[in-house]
């Protein structure tokens, strides 16, 4: 499991830079989890147009890539000036990663983020299926909040 420090021998987040974006888009989930994950490639160039409200970071354990994720930061969810949202749009866990508690330390590390930057609640969305995430989502707390965007189900997970 990982350890959650930084570090040359510990789980931690790194921002995506040159030297490390070949790693980030070498990151690849199972076939059968394909259906329910947007490719790292697609996620930098929405950050690319997204600057200030997007967040990738490439999870590293021992410097050795594990993951990407991808925040959001105070978004307009309803495009009503009103619902301002921050939470988690994307992880991807490689194939080959998974089941080591690498998504469990990506959605601490956001939370954390979110948390000190005065967020309250940390909101994500998902694909359901037989292959999706809902059971990882669930395990960490979060809740169905009812609402669906795209197909796909809310959650929300408190910060407090």
């Amino acid at each position: 499991m990982p350890s959650g420090t930084s570090g040359s021998s510990g789980v931690a987040l790194e921002e995506i830079t040159p030297a490390n974006l070949e790693a980030a888009l070498a990151i690849r989930v199972r076939p059968e989890q394909e259906f329910a994950v947007t490719p790292v490639v697609k996620s930098l160039a929405e950050a690319y147009t997204h600057p200030g409200t997007a967040w990738p970071r490439l999870i590293t354990d021992g410097g050795r890539p594990v993951g990407f994720l991808m925040a959001f930061l105070d978004i307009d969810w309803r495009d009503d000036g009103r619902t301002i949202r921050s939470g988690l749009w994307r992880l991807n866990i490689d194939a080959a990663q998974q089941g080591r508690g690498y998504g469990r330390f990506a959605v601490e590390s956001v939370a954390a983020e979110l948390r000190r930057r005065g967020t309250r609640e940390l909101h994500v969305t998902w694909h359901p299926g037989e292959h999706g995430p809902e059971d990882f989502y669930f395990g960490l707390g979060f809740r169905d909040t009812g609402e669906r965007v795209e197909g796909e189900i809310v959650g929300v997970l408190s910060l407090d």
